[in-house]
């Protein structure tokens, strides 16, 4: 992957699953214009659709920026054919002007009832991606990967890959199964409160339903974290290692871990502080912008 590449994404971007318009009512979808519109002029590298977003809400990101790279993270490979894929990818592309960037991944089994064999359904993906007219090739892509196998896979068939949950440790044993030239980019949720204790509560509000999936505890267990770390939505050790919680200072700290363990991008997810409602937190993504205005 060439330093241009890596410079398209940034070193810093946005992930949030608010900025799936398909989960939107039409107030909802004028905030989402808005609020990328801004997020672009706050410099940031990357969006990153979250949660399982389909083709339409990419489109509806792109339409609404000009010049910041859009990424879904994730599209589920179960919701959508490669062959549907590609075709409306090829339109966004031409508007986007290669700032598109198509984030796949496999869910997770408790979540899709047809889930068998998750890599090699990834592969076959993949090779109908390729096959498709025009091919959607491994330039315009990039896969969620936890385990040593999906890692390889990113580095061999994308640009690279796209971790969700993961600590510092794991980055660095990302990097190394990924080698030195594929994308790096894992997602780091993040809460911007001084008060560390209503912090975590936060932290453990958003956690506890990753808990029930068995890719994420699966993956913790490797890293050396035990089944009473889940307990009670998550252990402070836990919550600890997968979340930058505190003041400015302590987040950039914490992101700073993940890029001296060899990230190339950090998508930033987050948290509006315990007591402030579940609206898109507009404000959180303005104060992080200034904590990290060395890296936009």
């Amino acid at each position: 992957m060439t330093s241009e590449t890596r410079g398209a994404f940034g070193r810093v971007g946005i992930w949030s699953g608010d900025l799936a318009a398909s989960r939107k009512d039409d107030a909802g979808r004028k905030e989402i214009a808005e609020a990328v519109a801004e997020l672009e002029e706050l410099k940031y590298g990357t969006l990153w659709i979250g949660g399982s977003p389909s083709p339409e809400d990419a489109a509806t990101v792109v339409a609404a920026t000009r010049t910041i790279t859009v990424a879904t993270g994730i599209l589920s490979i179960w919701d959508h054919t490669a062959e549907e894929v590609a075709a409306r990818i090829t339109g966004i592309e031409a508007e986007a002007r290669g700032r598109f960037v198509l984030g796949l991944g496999v869910s997770h089994g408790p979540m899709v009832p047809q889930y068998t064999k998750p890599y090699s359904a990834m592969v076959a993906y993949l090779d109908a991606l390729d096959a498709s007219t025009p091919p959607l090739g491994s330039g315009h892509r990039v896969l969620a990967a936890l385990g040593p196998k999906m890692l390889k896979l990113s580095a061999g068939r994308a640009l690279g890959a796209h971790p969700y949950l993961v600590t510092a440790e794991h980055t660095a044993e990302a990097r190394h199964a990924l080698g030195p030239d594929a994308l790096l980019a894992p997602e780091l949720s993040v809460v911007l409160d001084p008060d560390l204790d209503r912090a975590r509560t936060t932290a453990r509000n958003m956690l506890s339903t990753y808990l029930g999936l068995p890719n994420y505890t699966h993956n913790l267990l490797r890293l050396g974290f035990s089944e009473s770390d889940f307990e009670d939505g998550g252990s402070v050790r836990l919550l600890d290692a997968l979340f930058a919680l505190g003041d400015a200072d302590r987040v950039r700290a914490r992101a700073q871990e993940y890029f001296d363990a060899g990230a190339d991008h950090i998508a930033l997810q987050a948290l509006a502080a315990e007591g402030r409602g579940t609206r898109m937190p507009r404000a959180e993504w303005r104060e992080l912008a200034s904590v990290f205005a060395d890296e936009l």
